[in-house]
């Protein structure tokens, strides 16, 4: 009796308990609901915003503990943190040093050309190529935490320019006010950057699915090397729009009208490509060979460009040439300041905006992803936000110096990867030796024939269609193939804008 009179008060007891703490927490909980506390302020979440972007540590009783540490171990912990490069080189060794260095020179030689043929398609001179080949990949080299990703300037993103641009002002009849939108719009696309970064607006870039953006690379590719026949055939007068009827169009006219275009520039661009894409098969098929395909397309340059100088010699006239020709090429300085030409004017700044927010996020859709695989084949990670405003500030730096939108490179990442690079020293490298190249070297550049680098640009078209993954899209689900179709047609018989809207609205309405 005693015993069960004693776990009869124990029950009691505990029951007691629990109800007094069920009330604790009713009272707390209603008290919790009638005193909530405000939420933070919008400055409030911008700024903590900005410390989780730009001071990122995986321990975040790092600072506290630093706090008690001598001033400059602070200060070397901070510079850690803005520049994630310092912490790379924290081990660098004699070794390290040696890979980087071969792997920047081999990245310079193979991204020289391309920097050349990119700006052309943008319809710049070849110098702003070489200008966007330095500042924004040094800068980028310093803020990012990417390890492998490569900057520079993109097909892609040279022919979003020039198409969307070109409805504002017509370059070959206003030069001067081309370039000055050319810079705004990259000045725009950086500022856009920034705020994706910051203020964790990632989910604008989710709206591309990946069919869509399957689908408007593509018929980008198609667009880029239709755009190309006029470098390759050396046809004067040629369509400046991208869509596949203004294309097809110009080209009857030309051949139809009898043009002046000289068989020499086909014959010596044709023959380059056929070189440059039998190195790329041979490098695939035996990978001591890789080396031929990364130097091919600065072996073309040199080899077209004597070519042409012996074509060329007993012509007086620049128009009188067999062969077309880059002719003189701005060279020996720096990048020079152009925060004087960028232009604000009320007429097109609402344009300009429209078309640095269509850019700015192509851009980081295809750097985040370039980034991302080739950080899974080394075993680490990246941080989104902090590539992303990466991105913009070197691109509103390089708005500010001479370059147009700089974006991650897959062939030339590709090619960083695969020359063995340890750290983004092999960034800084390359953009080195493109510097000491515009200074020194753009007088030879003087007979390079239009066509190779047309040739080049066509090289790299096919890493541009992915049928595979068209395919896989195809099996997996109709309805994002539907997407990646409208995509791919909206780009090629209209426009860019076009295109993407078609992609982002089919997908949107399909899935309702």
């Amino acid at each position: 009796m005693c015993w069960s009179s004693s776990n009869s008060e124990v029950v009691a007891s505990n029951k007691t308990t629990l109800e007094e703490v069920l009330d604790i927490e009713n009272n707390m909980a209603h008290q919790w609901v009638l005193n909530a506390p405000e939420p933070p302020s919008m400055l409030r979440q911008v700024v903590d915003n900005v410390k989780e972007t730009l001071l990122p540590h995986p321990n975040p009783n790092t600072f506290s503990y630093l706090r008690n540490q001598p001033f400059s171990k602070r200060a070397f912990a901070l510079l850690q943190n803005l520049f994630p490069i310092l912490a790379s080189l924290q081990n660098y060794n004699a070794q390290k040093l040696k890979c980087d260095l071969m792997a920047g020179l081999t990245l310079a030689i193979f991204a020289i050309p391309q920097c050349m043929g990119n700006a052309t398609l943008a319809r710049l001179s070849p110098e702003y190529g070489l200008y966007t080949g330095i500042v924004p990949p040094l800068i980028y080299a310093m803020l990012a935490s990417s390890r492998e990703i490569v900057i520079g300037p993109g097909s892609v993103d040279s022919l979003l320019l020039s198409s969307m641009i070109q409805t504002l002002k017509v370059p070959i009849h206003d030069s001067s006010t081309y370039i000055q939108l050319v810079f705004t719009v990259t000045f725009f696309a950086g500022i856009f950057q920034v705020a994706f970064g910051l203020f964790r607006f990632g989910f604008l870039v989710e709206h591309l699915s990946q069919a869509t953006i399957v689908g408007f690379l593509a018929a980008a590719a198609v667009g880029i090397g239709l755009q190309q026949l006029k470098g390759l055939f050396g046809i004067d007068n040629f369509n400046n729009k991208t869509d596949l009827f203004s294309v097809v169009k110009s080209l009857w006219t030309s051949f139809k009208n009898q043009s002046a275009w000289h068989p020499y520039n086909l014959i010596i661009g044709f023959s380059f490509l056929c070189f440059i894409l039998f190195t790329r098969f041979l490098g695939k098929r035996n990978k001591k060979l890789m080396w031929l395909s990364h130097v091919a397309p600065l072996l073309s340059v040199i080899g077209s460009s004597a070519i042409a100088y012996k074509i060329n010699f007993n012509e007086l006239q620049v128009k009188d040439y067999k062969v077309a020709v880059l002719g003189p090429i701005k060279g020996g300085s720096l990048n020079p300041s152009s925060l004087h030409q960028l232009t604000f004017d009320s007429q097109v700044v609402g344009h300009l905006i429209r078309i640095g927010l269509t850019i700015a996020i192509i851009s980081l859709t295809g750097s985040i992803a370039v980034g991302r695989s080739f950080a899974s084949l080394k075993g680490h990670s990246i941080d989104p936000n902090r590539e992303v405003v990466s991105l913009g500030i070197m691109n509103i730096v390089g708005s500010l110096t001479s370059c147009y939108i700089a974006s991650g490179s897959l062939s030339r990442t590709a090619v960083n990867y695969n020359a063995g690079s340890e750290t983004m020293v092999s960034i800084i490298v390359m953009a080195l030796t493109v510097l000491m190249s515009l200074k020194f070297l753009t007088g030879l550049l003087y007979f390079t024939p239009k066509a190779i680098l047309a040739a080049i640009i066509l090289s790299a078209v096919p890493g541009l269609i992915d049928l595979n993954k068209a395919r896989e899209i195809w099996k997996v689900d109709k309805m994002d193939f539907l997407a990646c179709t409208g995509a791919f047609l909206g780009v090629l018989f209209a426009s860019v804008e076009i295109g993407l809207a078609i992609g982002c609205r089919s997908r949107y309405h399909l899935r309702r």
